[in-house]
């Protein structure tokens, strides 16, 4: 393939470097440096071998055989950065960290040619490549402590946060986290991503954590090239982002190795010793443009390339070794040039390795489930000694019929019990109990490591949630309301629902996520706390969606939840109706028929819920009321009327909003042959559209109607009645159906 002006220059410029007195290869390669000559022939390889990556990516780019061109080149540096580490530091990467991942992969014992396998598999989509599976091309290996990320603007940051939260943590709780105990977290990412919400609610929630004294062993590592694609940042704007309370900070030369090593050995040495973070700021050039497909030219003048080529961190690397005499010019070129051959011929061999064939390989790492281990798991409970000690000798089933909100806060003080591993927290959740009361009394009964008050930011709260549950432990995060899980919804999305596909289930973030939802609350609201939009939730692959409306089906269904997260990895959000928390009565005024009993231990194998299940109410053969949330109230009410009058009613109660309970659904539509929807969600992007659908998919040829809210945000008092589905619309709908 013919020679680009990065590898021209690179070549000419070695060719005329000058050859200084020979030094000790054990001692530094230069004066007042740590960095040794071994070292320095080391990491100038694996710098050497990370930019022949990046010529392979091209020409397999043009070959249509490969499918990714953001390249490392200009940022070989970070190779010292990964020497200054253990290979046992948990790594989350961004996309020019070629040379820190060849380093970290002969750090742990491999030989180089495995590194570069295994990013070659990624360039060309391999079934076989290590992480990924040919799904996208990331840095990441189970054994190499690098958990890969898809997105690299900076969203991995809460999690980073949360990483190195668990290592801590894990300590406290009594317990193991997958790292070692004085492991450090690191995370790089690109200047312009430090703009990026994420990457301040990361910055943030580090320096908030060190300013109350909560140990945080995390290294922050800028690799600032000064562009973010064609946009520029402005000098010195990294460095006044980066210095924040409680954030050590640290910068060195990007494109000197010796410098880099030398700093980068102080930041995690910093880190290390104190647990508290730092941020290492490397000065970069980027080479070889953004990616494959960018013509630097229409941005940036040729006095501006050229300037970044006279600092290519790998010539300056090469000078180096030169001027300490121990390369020459000639043996550096002859090893650049089998180098690149062998890299080509691996690049041409992975070209032949089979990719993903069928829409289920690809997908099958996407939400494991094993409901059988589920269905074993869910029951257990903790030994009798221990359950009478965390509830103060009053078990709940020796309890009076309990609420929604009992309900779940008595299953979340028993599964604190059994899982030592388990953390509840968010904000408000500790000594207020949450604003409504759910998680009252649970931070006096089990210590503030396991339920805790965390800031205001929902992207931080997930963060720690997805950082803790990589790390091993059992994460139960509250998010206050569902109007503000929007606010973070790529923390769901981007980073948890999608690891286990892009690591092949070899790395999982377990995880409950409850959220006080809904609408319908009296005497209070406006939008923000009577939200009723879940369509965005709905549409992330393997994400498991419970929607509890009773507080027996909730107990049970929490049980599962966690039981599916601790088992299988499952990313799981809890929507739990606000309106429903205190509810206690069904038809009239004290008949309690919105209470249930607490399950003792014994019935939690005979109830238990798996996923996707629904629950039907009567047997009538007229019609179907499918519905769920708030809904399930008022279509039980309903039915009950229209049966006094003579018509066979039942309500399915489908529970689970993803994976829907389409077997159920169609059992239930056949029985009646009309079929009534009452959805309380929007009428756009509904929970009923979906329904009908799947009824439509399955060949279904009974009537189906359903009655929605409106496609409006909930407006302040009263107001909300005239765009929120009602018991009266469900009734006057279903009389339509009953003809």
């Amino acid at each position: 393939m013919a020679r680009d002006t990065v590898e021209t220059h690179f070549t000419e410029a070695v060719a005329a470097l000058k050859a200084g007195p020979a030094r000790d290869p054990g001692r530094p390669v230069r004066e007042g440096t740590t960095l040794t000559g071994d070292q320095c022939r080391t990491l100038f390889r694996r710098q050497l071998d990370s930019r022949l990556l990046d010529i392979a990516a091209r020409w397999l780019r043009e070959q249509n055989e490969g499918y990714y061109t953001i390249g490392s080149a200009g940022h070989e540096g970070n190779a010292a950065v990964a020497a200054a580490l253990r290979p046992g530091d948990p790594a989350l990467l961004h996309y020019r960290s070629g040379a820190f991942y060849l380093t970290r992969s002969e750090q742990a014992g491999r030989l180089p040619e495995q590194g570069i396998r295994d990013v070659l598999m990624g360039l060309t989509a391999a079934a076989d490549e290590p992480i990924a599976g040919g799904r996208h091309k990331v840095f990441g290996h189970p054994e190499l402590a690098v958990i890969p990320q898809t997105s690299t603007i900076a969203s991995h940051l809460p999690r980073a946060v949360g990483v190195a939260f668990a290592i801590e943590r894990a300590g406290a709780l009594g317990t193991r986290s997958q790292w070692a105990e004085d492991a450090i977290a690191v995370c790089s990412f690109g200047d312009a991503s430090i703009n990026h919400a994420s990457a301040l609610s990361g910055f943030n929630t580090a320096s908030y954590a060190t300013y109350q004294g909560q140990p945080l062993p995390l290294l922050f590592v800028c690799e600032d090239n000064g562009l973010g694609i064609s946009v520029r940042t402005p000098k010195g704007w990294v460095e006044a982002a980066a210095r924040r309370p409680g954030i050590e900070y640290f910068a060195a030369d990007g494109c000197d190795l010796a410098d880099v090593y030398d700093v980068a050995v102080r930041a995690v040495e910093h880190v290390r010793s104190r647990r508290s973070p730092a941020f290492l700021h490397l000065s970069t050039v980027r080479l070889m443009g953004h990616a494959g497909s960018d013509a630097e030219v229409a941005y940036r003048t040729q006095r501006e390339i050229r300037a970044d080529l006279e600092r290519d961190p790998l010539l300056r690397t090469a000078a180096m070794l030169v001027e300490a005499g121990l390369e020459t010019p000639e043996e550096l070129l002859k090893w650049y040039e089998s180098t690149r051959e062998h890299v080509l011929r691996l690049a041409l061999e992975t070209t032949r390795s089979p990719r993903l064939g069928s829409a289920k390989e690809i997908m099958e790492p996407i939400a494991p489930r094993r409901p059988d281990l589920i269905a074993r798991i869910s029951p257990m409970a903790a030994s009798g000694t221990a359950r009478e000690k965390a509830f103060a000798g009053s078990l709940p089933e020796n309890d009076k019929p309990m609420t929604l909100s009992l309900a779940i806060n008595r299953t979340l003080a028993d599964a604190l019990t059994v899982y030592p591993e388990m953390m509840v927290f968010g904000e408000d959740v500790a000594k207020k109990g949450g604003v409504y009361g759910v998680t009252r009394g649970l931070q006096k009964r089990f210590g503030a490591s396991r339920v805790f008050d965390t800031l205001l930011d929902e992207q931080a709260i997930l963060g720690l949630a997805l950082g803790s549950g990589v790390s091993g432990l059992l994460p139960v995060p509250e998010i206050q309301y569902l109007a503000y899980l929007h606010n973070a919804l790529d923390q769901i999305r981007g980073e948890g629902a999608t690891l286990s596909f892009f690591s092949r289930g070899q790395y999982l973030n377990p995880m409950v996520v409850r959220v006080a939802g809904y609408a319908y609350q009296k005497g209070f609201g406006g939008h923000f706390h009577n939200d009723n939009a879940v369509a965005a939730l709905r549409d992330i692959p393997g994400l498991v969606i419970a929607s509890p409306a009773r507080p027996d089906d909730a107990a049970a269904m929490l049980r599962t939840c966690l039981a599916a997260a601790r088992t299988c990895g499952s990313v799981c959000v809890f929507l739990e109706p606000i309106a429903l928390y205190h509810t206690r009565d069904l038809f009239d005024e004290g008949d309690g028929g919105w209470l249930a009993p607490y399950a003792p231990p014994a019935r939690w194998a005979e109830t238990h819920v798996p996923i996707g299940r629904a629950r039907s109410y009567g047997d009538g053969r007229d019609l179907m009321i499918v519905t769920f949330g708030n809904g399930l109230r008022m279509s039980l009410r309903a039915a009950v009327r229209l049966t006094q009058e003579g018509y066979g009613c039942r309500v399915l109660d489908l529970r689970w909003l993803a994976p829907l309970p389409v077997d159920d659904l169609l059992r239930a539509a056949e029985l009646t042959g009309k079929v009534l929807i009452a959805d309380e969600t929007r009428h756009t992007g509904s929970v009923s559209e979906g329904i009908i659908a799947e009824l439509a998919d399955a060949g279904y040829t009974g009537t189906v109607a359903r009655v929605t809210s409106a496609d409006s945000f909930v407006p302040l008092g009263a107001a909300a009645d005239h765009v929120l589905l009602t018991e009266e619309e469900i009734e006057q709908a279903a009389r339509k159906l009953l003809g």
